[in-house]
């Protein structure tokens, strides 16, 4: 597979994240909870960081909240939970940042949108801003965004539109405006003094081909890493499918730095779900791996049998629990594809592909399931307890394959 060659950026530390020039694609989240709730904030916080949340946004919206992100910081590292938390701040940033010095401190970045820094005095409650991130050393993500964009803004490119012989239509002056708010929002702050390797900007849209123009068109003008994701992207399928197109054009490109998934959990839905969704992009499209695959057909008329299925389902449920420890012990283990086929038409073919394999009998066939390891013919599995004959074989390729190396890494160091 060739590699993608990346845009190249200023590389900003958010906390001890590397994002940008050349690092590898952060993958990030937000909380929902009221901030103001330490304890349940905390939690989610690890919980995201757990499910591999490299970074955690959380709104600071009001003086509780505000009061709170020391007391969040503090129970995290008792936690020895070290991930960089993001501020998010809208309307009364000025206020909160200067107003609460130990909060400003707390926190690994903020988050502007200079849409929604005031009213009358944007530029200036937007500079107030910049001027503390200055004073204690933290970066700031310029978050415009097409729901919230700087109005003033907007109608100065359209006042500039309407005196165009041939004008463009408002969505074209909406998708320029958004541009043009983020380039003058980074040119503002480094007036002000915030260093260009401090500042990271996104431009998120709710529509995929919105978002990609714009992200082009960002990415050609500036040297800014940039953070990726489709805001509302929506519920369950819908927000999957629309956020999978949006960052894989872009990424293809080698465009972005960091992305989040914007998904609208259901109610008492896994909040970490996003997160698993920003892995298996990035993994299926070969730009860094966190977990095993597993390959597995969809049936057809020779797979009657539900077996191949359940067994597949069982095998990743299996790797899930097992990747804590196995991520510990055997480096490299995240690379590793199973696959778990239903008969004999692409089922051998697959599993020679694959590290590991097994391909199943179909409804017809044999009822033999031969087992591939590194592409060759390890053993037939026959009789009952095939799943969890080949589980005991799976456990011990993790061990023999990637233990080794392990072991070898320790002798040579």
């Amino acid at each position: 597979m060739p590699d993608i060659e990346r845009k190249s950026t200023y590389q900003v530390m958010v906390g001890d994240v590397p994002v940008g020039g050349g690092a590898p694609i952060v993958v990030q989240s937000m909380t929902n909870t009221a901030t103001s709730d330490v304890q349940a904030t905390a939690d989610q916080i690890e919980y995201l960081h757990k499910a591999g949340s490299e970074i955690v946004r959380i709104t600071v919206n009001n003086k509780e909240a505000a009061e709170a992100v020391p007391y969040i910081r503090e129970e995290l590292e008792k936690r020895n939970c070290q991930v960089p938390i993001v501020g998010d701040f809208h309307y009364n940033g000025h206020k909160l940042i200067p107003g609460y010095p130990e909060t400003a401190k707390a926190l690994d970045k903020y988050r502007i949108n200079p849409g929604n820094v005031g009213t009358r005095t944007r530029d200036e409650n937007f500079c107030t801003i910049v001027e503390h991130a200055v004073k204690h050393e933290k970066p700031i993500r310029i978050g415009v965004n097409w729901g919230s964009i700087d109005q003033d803004l907007l109608a100065e490119k359209m006042d500039e539109n309407n005196e165009l012989e041939k004008p463009k239509s408002s969505k074209q002056v909406l998708l320029d405006t958004m541009v043009e708010s983020a380039t003058r929002s980074a040119e503002l702050a480094e007036e002000v003094g915030q260093p260009s390797n401090r500042i990271i900007i996104s431009c998120k849209m709710s529509h995929v081909q919105d978002m990609v123009h714009v992200y082009e068109r960002v990415s050609e003008e500036l040297d800014y890493p940039l953070h990726l994701g489709l805001t509302e992207a929506g519920m369950g399928m819908k927000g999957i499918v629309s956020s999978t197109s949006a960052l894989s054009l872009l990424l293809q490109q080698g465009i972005g730095d960091t992305i989040r998934v914007s998904l609208t959990p259901e109610p008492g839905g896994d909040r970490a779900r996003e997160v698993r969704v920003c892995q298996q992009i990035l993994q299926s499209m070969g730009i860094r791996s966190f977990m095993p695959q597993v390959t597995a057909c969809p049936g057809c008329g020779r797979t009657q049998s539900t077996y191949f299925m359940e067994l597949a389902e069982d095998i990743q449920d299996y790797i899930k629990e097992m990747m804590p420890i196995w991520r510990e012990m055997y480096p490299g283990v995240e690379e590793m594809n199973v696959a778990v086929m239903g008969c004999v038409v692409n089922g051998p073919g697959e599993s020679r592909n694959a590290n590991i394999g097994i391909s199943l009998p179909g409804t017809f066939e044999e009822p033999a399931a031969p087992v591939y390891m590194d592409g060759e013919h390890h053993t037939t599995l026959r009789g009952d307890g095939i799943g969890e004959r080949f589980k005991s074989i799976l456990e011990d390729y993790v061990m023999n394959r990637y233990g080794k190396q392990e072991e070898k890494e320790m002798a040579d160091s």
